[in-house]
Parts: C-alpha cells; structure tokens; sequence
C-alpha cells in the first residue's frame, strides 16, 4: 500500500495559492502537505473536505454514515475508508476521527490508493480532470448515478473556485478554474441513464434507494411532511440510502449549494425516516448539519419549499405547523433535526402557509442566550416553557417580545435569579428542570430523563443527548454537573441535584 509519493516520482505541480497556505494556518498547511506527499492535487484535496464537510470536523462526531472529520472517513459495514486510512498513515483510528490535520492525511491517502488502483501515473496524477473515477470511488456509492452526482460536485467546486473558514478561523481557498473531467465509465449523456427525471415531482432526479430500506405501498393516506437534515453530504447521504444495511430512507433529498432535488423513493411508497411518521408522511431531507446554520442557503429553502408546496396541494395537506413539521416533532422519535437554525417563520412563509401549530421543540445540541428581538425554536421552546410553569409569555409565536420579556423577569424572580429579562444559561437550566424530582440513575428512561438530559446541557454548556434513556453518557455528565456544584458525584439523581438544576445552579 502507498503511503507517500513513489521515490523518483516528481511531485505533482503545485496548484495556485498553495505556496502561500504554507505558511498559514495548520488547516491550509494540513492540505498542501499530505496533496504533497500522496500526490494529490491541492485544490482537489480541499474540494473533496468542502463538499463532504464544509471544513468543519463536527467535534469528531459522526455523520449519518458513521463518517467522521473533515474528510469523512468512514467506518460502516460496506465502505471503510477510515481503517483504510489508518492502515496507509499508521495514524491510529482515534486520531483519524478527531484530529483535522491527520484526518486530511488519512483522506489524501486513500484518495491516493484509490488512484493507483485505477491506474493513474505520475502524469494522470498531476491533471485533476483524470481523477473524476478516482474521486467517485471515494464517495462510495454502490450506483452510478449516485456516484457521479458526488464527483460532479467536487468538480463544480473546482470550477467555481471557494474560500471556506475552517474550525480555527482560517482562510482556505480554491480558485476557479475550468476542468472538463474525464468521467470514464461514469459518462452519461443527459438523456441517458443519468438524466431520469422522477415521476411524481418533474424537477427532481431519480435514484432509488436500495429496495430493503422502505416498504412498498402504504397503510395509511398522506398528512404530513416531515423536515429532516441528512447530517452529511447530499450525495452521500442519497448513497447512504442505497447501502442496504443502513435501514434508513427519505423520498426527497435537497443539495444546500443550489436547491437540486433528487428523489429516492415514490411517494407511494413509505420511506424509513420517521419511525411512526413513516405510514402518512412524506419526508424531505436537507444537506446539512443541524448545528451548522451556513448550509441553509435561500436556495435550498426556496427549493424545499417548492417540494413541500407541491406536495400539500397534491395530497390536500394543510399548510401549517401542525402538518408540516420537524423530524423532532414526530411523536416516537429522538431526533432533533431540523435543529434550531431552521427558519421555520421563513419556510412557512415561502410554502405559503402559516407558522402556527405544531408540537413545540424542547430539546437542542444547545441552549444559547436569547433575549428581547430573538426570534424562532428556541423561543417558541422558552415561551412554552414558561407557560407551563405559570408565567404567561403569551402566544408561543417564537418571537420575543415585550409579553415574553416579562414572564421570564417573573420566573427568574421565582427562582431567585438576576430578573434580567435573558434566558441565558442559568434561566435555561431551570426552565428545562422544572417539575417533579423524581430518584433517576443508569438504567433510567423516559420524560423525567429526558428533561434532566435538556437541563444538563444547558447547565454544561454541552450536548447530553435527549433520548430519555440514562446511559453512561448521561452518567458522566450528572457526576461533572455535581462535581462542578460541589455536590456528591454519585451520579444519581436526586432532591439534591434536581434542586440545583430547578435553581439554575
């Protein structure tokens, strides 16, 4: 296996601007150095990053697909390109998921492998446009056409050039240039296989998902939408759709860049993506990941709300809060996508109806401060928060206006905090603690957990996911809350903790 350029080979020219990365930052200098010691264009490196990430390593938690960093590399039971790459770097799997600069080693490295099995010399290596098979096989899609949506990507992004901030605020750039990449096998003309269009909605492309990941025919009519964020790539996650052990599907996917529309599954049929949603509902996903606001363009919302416009005037389905709704609002799932960057006022407008209804979302990666002018889900969950604990914040409108203001100075006056009219961490942690204080340990589960899971992250400044179950997750984080509050850190519980959480401690 290779793990560096051939000795005798000449290393590839450099691309434009990689000269200057070099002495930027670790992120900029990460890719000119492993394009250079796996010969692999620079620009091409950092497109692939971009479109399978946007820079961001997502704090070395997993996509969808069990990828991880700003290379995606991944560790599922039908593509394993993070062991590959711990093999080729000698850099152990850990570091490969949590570090950005071995991460985009580990992905240069297999980008490489994947080169030579295809035959690509020294030369070939030099010219991005003979990479495009090599760069499809990267994306792991089992179809055709699922594969070349992924590599035209990448090459869209060459040809448009990019600037991209990494996690450590730097610059990293690309500068358009036209390539005209050789597809190989993958050529198909637009009215070949490629170009199928769908049959229920014209503006979108087919590309089935694999035929054990969604039921066919359904045992329920057609209510509702469901909003999703695919928590990975948009071709990737259409790619996911087709493994047939991910067990998951969505009849709609929407790429961020453009609003593009790829359908995976006939809205006859009931695709997986929403546990008891599933009989009456048809589900959209959106590129994207829900802690990341930058990958909800205006085109994807306009596009998406074109679909979803489409679809309730077919099916007759009312355009509100109540059946057009989020993914963490279908009873029976513990999800919390779309997440709180979704502009639910702004969709709603878009598709035409009204942003009223709906369950209200409690549970968030995080709770920030939100104050007098804020507006959306984190609102809404504050004002309906409030109400049931007696202070009246009115309407659960999601905007945050005079009523709310002085329902939260009430509440923070009740639990003897500074009534400063700020739902900030400390008001939070209460809000979301309030209610009974029932014993809850490991083992655990259900509403009361979930609740203690909502004001723990809060209180931690961290995501403690609010699945409802007391895990060791849960565990570790109810010993560091009462470690920090100087209570017993027996990771149990009790009156005791529960008072300092229903104090905003």
């Amino acid at each position: 296996m290779v793990t560096s350029a051939p000795a005798g080979v000449a290393a590839p020219a450099p691309d434009r601007g990689v000269a200057a990365e070099e002495t930027a930052g670790s992120v900029a200098r990460a890719f000119a150095r492993s394009a250079a010691e796996y010969g692999v264009p620079r620009d091409l490196l950092v497109a692939v990053a971009y479109g399978e990430s946007r820079l961001d390593g997502h704090d070395g938690e997993p996509s969808q697909a069990n990828g991880y960093g700003v290379m995606h590399l991944v560790s599922n039971p039908d593509q394993r390109t993070l062991e590959r790459a711990a093999g080729l770097t000698g850099l152990s799997a850990e570091r490969l998921r949590e570090d950005t600069v071995a991460n985009i080693r580990g992905g240069a490295a297999v980008l490489r492998a994947l080169a030579d099995e295809r035959g690509l010399g020294a030369a070939d290596r030099r010219d991005p446009a003979a990479w495009y098979e090599t760069v499809a096989a990267y994306g792991g899609a089992k179809d055709d056409r699922a594969a070349r949506l992924y590599a035209d990507a990448v090459y869209d992004l060459l040809g448009q050039g990019l600037t991209a901030r990494a996690e450590t605020g730097e610059a990293v750039t690309v500068a358009p240039r036209a390539v005209e990449p050789d597809r190989g096998k993958l050529e198909r003309s637009t009215t070949g296989e490629f170009g199928v269009q769908s049959t229920d909605y014209a503006s979108a492309l087919w590309v089935p998902a694999d035929a054990s990941n969604y039921t066919v025919g359904r045992t329920s009519s057609i209510t509702h939408v469901v909003i999703h964020v695919t928590q990975g790539s948009y071709a990737g996650s259409i790619s996911w759709f087709q493994n047939p052990s991910s067990d998951v599907s969505a009849h709609y996917t929407i790429r961020s860049s453009d609003g593009q529309v790829t359908q995976s599954v006939r809205e006859k049929d009931t695709a997986w993506h929403a546990r008891s949603g599933n009989p009456y509902s048809v589900g959209i996903e959106h590129e994207g990941y829900i802690s990341e606001p930058k990958w909800f363009t205006d085109a994807m919302y306009r596009s998406s709300a074109a679909l979803t416009k489409h679809l309730a005037d077919r099916y007759n389905i009312p355009k509100d809060r109540t059946h057009i709704v989020g993914h963490v609002e279908v009873p029976g799932n513990d999800h919390t996508d779309p997440g709180p960057y979704w502009d639910w006022t702004y969709y709603m407008q878009l598709v035409g109806g009204t942003n009223t209804g709906g369950q209200v979302q409690l549970s968030f990666p995080a709770y920030t401060s939100i104050s007098a002018g804020s507006t959306g889900d984190l609102v809404r969950a504050a004002q309906y928060l409030l109400n049931q604990q007696g202070h009246n914040a009115g309407t659960v409108d999601g905007i945050f206006g005079s009523g709310t203001t002085a329902a939260v100075k009430s509440f923070q006056t009740a639990k003897g905090l500074t009534s400063d009219g700020v739902v900030g961490a400390r008001t939070w942690t209460a809000l979301l603690t309030a209610g009974t204080k029932p014993v809850l340990q490991q083992g655990s589960s259900g509403a009361d957990v979930q609740r203690l899971q909502r004001g723990l992250t809060a209180a931690l400044g961290r995501t403690v996911s609010a699945d409802g179950v007391f895990g060791s997750g849960t565990a570790t984080a109810v010993r560091d809350y009462q470690t920090s509050r100087g209570l017993t850190a027996d990771g149990i519980v009790g009156s005791g903790t529960w008072g300092a959480l229903q104090a905003g401690r």
